[in-house]
């Protein structure tokens, strides 16, 4: 049985992880989200579960609006071959999180069989206040960046943080 709301919360607790949770209408999409980020302060993210030809999972978590190159992110974090999507149901049994409800926070639900790899992009984790769904995608939970690492270690994952993104120097755009 995935954990719930209030297993994520009880163990943050455990953890001394200070959040703040905004309960809100589900948004399945980060274009959803959008009037999240002005009531919301801190980076907004996007959660993308994926594998490799080899099976290997990853989960690579960047800011909301971070562009990530599908057919190259495989040679920054270390996957075999291009990566695609894992489908819902790989998502629900590794992860215990619905499609639109993907955080890493669900890495809690991986603490046993460690299938996933958590790839931080290196630009979210600039941000002080990160801002991720506790599990369900109908409320927004703000949590420290090395709070976050601290509870990614807790859940037993070494996060590698990677330069996932290709950022945006506000030139011309």
């Amino acid at each position: 049985m995935p954990a719930s709301r209030d297993d994520l919360m009880a163990f943050f607790k455990d953890l001394d992880i200070e959040t703040t949770t905004f309960d809100h209408e589900p948004v399945f999409t980060v274009a959803q989200s959008g009037d999240l980020h002005e009531r919301i302060p801190g980076g907004h993210t996007k959660n993308l579960f994926v594998k490799d030809k080899k099976g290997r999972l990853f989960l690579i978590v960047a800011l909301h609006d971070a562009e990530i190159d599908l057919k190259k992110v495989h040679q920054v974090i270390g996957a075999q071959g291009r990566v695609s999507f894992g489908n819902a149901d790989l998502l629900m049994e590794v992860l215990g999180v619905e499609p639109g409800s993907v955080t890493p926070f669900s890495l809690i639900n991986d603490r046993d069989a460690q299938r996933v790899t958590p790839v931080f992009d290196a630009a979210m984790m600039r941000h002080d206040v990160l801002n991720y769904h506790p599990l369900k995608n109908d409320a927004t939970t703000s949590i420290g960046a090395d709070d976050l690492m601290k509870f990614a270690r807790a859940c037993g994952h070494e996060p590698q943080i990677l330069a996932v993104s290709e950022e945006a120097d506000g030139a011309g755009s």
